[in-house]
């Protein structure tokens, strides 16, 4: 039985010519795009099945170059996950992902902050979800031309406290999963989201230990309130 399409909204972060666009349109339309034609900002919906449940992917590729910093402020805000896109090929590419990376903790923590309703006194607040993103080293197809190894990446994912595999998008080695991966663990935290609280065995806790006999002895079986020992004084 299928379920109800639901909505995921990736972005695709990285320096410019990382190969962020081929990997989205290879992920979308199944075709590698051989030229590099700098982009600004292009959407792509595409619907998937992961694990037996239908998705509808919204992917946001996005300009790497530096004058669009300010863009992508309002881009990381719109984003739910995010693939953050490194070349095997390039060194810089893989010096300035610590610089996407700290933009997006930046923006989603001022998001969270922000919110127009404090709390309810009675549920205290829950710290914020990490944020889920996935590291990429792409182009692993330019073995010749490599920069940056494997091991490196592994490292730098450690430190960030995210997923890292390399891919292809020319290969098309290894797209899916650095897309999937990112709507499996959005998939985990709205599902941990929508659970409700488990407050019922805290009151059933407070409630038994209130009636528990001041004086050490066993509580009576079936009993409901506890009994008092009266005094009789005669003057």
């Amino acid at each position: 039985m299928a379920g109800r399409m639901v909505l995921y909204k990736l972005v695709v972060l990285g320096d410019g010519g990382v190969g962020k666009t081929a990997l989205t349109i290879q992920l979308c339309l199944q075709h590698f795009v051989e030229t590099y034609d700098p982009t600004i900002e292009d959407s792509y919906r595409k619907q998937v099945v992961i694990d037996s449940q239908p998705c509808m992917l919204e992917v946001l590729d996005t300009a790497g170059q530096e004058e669009y910093t300010a863009l992508r402020d309002q881009w990381i805000r719109d984003g739910e996950g995010f693939v953050l896109v490194y070349s095997i090929s390039s060194r810089s590419s893989f010096t300035r992902i610590r610089k996407f990376y700290n933009q997006i903790q930046r923006v989603k923590e001022s998001c969270s902050t922000s919110s127009s309703y404090p709390p309810s006194p009675a549920q205290p607040p829950q710290p914020p979800l990490p944020v889920p993103v996935m590291l990429v080293g792409n182009k692993s197809d330019r073995v010749t031309e490599r920069e940056v190894s494997t091991q490196e990446g592994h490292a730098l994912a450690r430190e960030l406290g995210c997923d890292f595999v390399e891919a292809s998008a020319k290969n098309c080695v290894n797209v899916e999963k650095a897309f999937y991966d990112v709507v499996r663990k959005l998939r985990d935290q709205r599902q941990h989201a929508s659970r409700p609280p488990q407050q019922t065995n805290n009151r059933q806790n407070t409630a038994k230990s209130s009636r528990q006999p001041l004086n050490g002895g066993a509580p009576e079986a079936n009993s409901r309130y506890y009994r008092q020992k009266h005094r009789c004084v005669v003057l």
